[in-house]
């Protein structure tokens, strides 16, 4: 049954509500989503107040076109930095193979990146929400566990100091890499975790002065100490591996922050530091997106990857555009159930093994690469790309993530009650 709002004439489906577990982009990208198209939903985030996290700053073409739906690109616009450019550089040679994403203007309404902090996303998302009777943004619960019921799914949910339950149609675990919603499925998460940490400085220095033709955003190759350098609104983020052995208090020490930004750039006196974060890096997937009948993983809790070439927010927000699709056929249309949900973990779990996993290692590889033959590879690869308008649209199109997104959406799958 459907209800209708009398302010908006929005049709509000006459359910149980869809229960996110997790208030991080993707979550909230997810529940901004479902409420605009009548769906009741309840976002459950653990902590008090939505963090400020750095980690994520990047947002390609694709997932601008999608946020644009939402409303939520014109709003995000004014708090981050359009990028147009950007750049592969040898730290050694500083020979450079910039990339322009204009050349995308006829496959996405926005041909550039935006640097925008993932909390104002997540921020603004939830001020929207607030538009909606139909959308409860619970901050302090922290979901527990869960229990399917056959037509709903019931959370066990922690708010202040006491459990609760809380019954939906569906649960979505959005809850980061360490999801409980995946654990509670005894749900694997396959793959590797890299032995060095990454360590990610802000600051106010004005790199674009010293550095001849640098862009907003930069990967620098070195055999001994790659970086990336992005320009945000205030600052600059700069990212480096470390070395396994050192311990998390040296890590992130002054000493050894401004020992790392001077070899970067050599100037008088101290850099000022903003923000340091030092965090371990994984390549995962988890062995299925669907891991009961209405309970879905979705972001960081079903596919994890090193954050060169910004795909993990990115992807995420994918899996939330592509599990709400099928969420609201299910629930507005009567769509099949398991096709739906079914097709969901085929189209984004397979996408995210073929493309997301392989792209971000080999990203890694070429830009630590050691081995002379390696270095010489990469730097014949991008010289070959600096010179073929043909191959260098072809690599914008995979590095944006259009490529994949279109890929996505021609999976097909068997539903799994018609396989067995």
């Amino acid at each position: 049954m459907l209800k209708i709002d009398v302010r908006s004439g929005l049709q509000i489906a006459d359910c149980k509500p869809v229960l996110i577990a997790g208030g991080g982009p993707v979550g909230a990208t997810l529940a901004l989503y479902l409420a605009r198209r009548g769906v009741p939903v309840t976002l459950l985030e653990g902590r008090e107040e939505f963090p400020i996290d750095l980690r994520a700053s990047t947002f390609h073409p694709p997932t601008l076109d999608m946020l644009d739906e939402l409303d939520l690109t014109e709003k995000l616009l004014p708090q981050g930095l359009i990028v147009r450019e950007f750049q592969y550089r040898e730290r050694e040679s500083g020979e450079c193979v910039d990339f322009n994403l204009a050349r995308l203007k006829g496959d996405t309404d926005h041909p550039y990146r935006l640097q925008c902090e993932q909390y104002k996303l997540v921020r603004t998302a939830a001020e929207m929400m607030a538009e909606y009777d139909h959308a409860d943004v619970r901050m302090g619960s922290q979901v527990l566990g869960f229990k399917e019921t056959g037509l709903g799914v019931n959370a066990l949910v922690l708010e202040n100091g006491e459990e609760t339950v809380i019954e939906g149609s569906f649960m979505i675990g959005t809850d980061g890499a360490n999801s409980r919603i995946r654990h509670a499925s005894a749900t694997q998460f396959e793959g590797l975790t890299y032995p060095e940490r990454f360590l990610v400085v802000s600051t106010k220095f004005q790199f674009e002065r010293v550095f001849d033709g640098l862009r907003w955003v930069n990967y620098v190759s070195d055999p001994d100490e790659w970086c990336v350098l992005l320009k945000t609104v205030d600052l600059w983020r700069v990212q480096f591996p470390t070395d396994e052995n050192a311990s998390e208090e040296e890590l992130l020490s002054d000493e050894f922050i401004q020992d790392r930004l001077q070899r970067l750039h050599p100037k008088d006196g101290p850099y000022d530091i903003h923000h340091r974060t030092l965090y371990r890096v994984h390549q995962r997937v988890a062995e299925t997106y669907r891991v009961g009948d209405r309970v879905l993983l979705a972001g960081d809790a079903a596919h994890v990857n090193n954050p060169l070439g910004g795909m993990g927010m990115n992807g995420g927000i994918h899996d939330a555009f592509n599990l709400g699709e099928k969420l609201v056929e299910i629930i507005h249309h009567a769509g099949d159930l398991d096709h739906n949900l079914d097709l969901y973990d085929a189209q984004r779990r397979g996408i995210c093994i073929a493309f997301i996993q392989e792209r971000t290692q080999d990203n890694k590889r070429i830009m630590e690469a050691k081995d002379d033959s390696v270095q010489t590879e990469r730097r014949n690869r991008f010289r070959r790309l600096a010179t073929s308008q043909e191959a260098q649209d072809q690599y914008l199109l995979e590095s944006s993530m259009i490529q994949s997104l279109r890929q996505s959406y021609e999976i097909k799958c068997e539903t799994r009650r018609a396989a067995a």
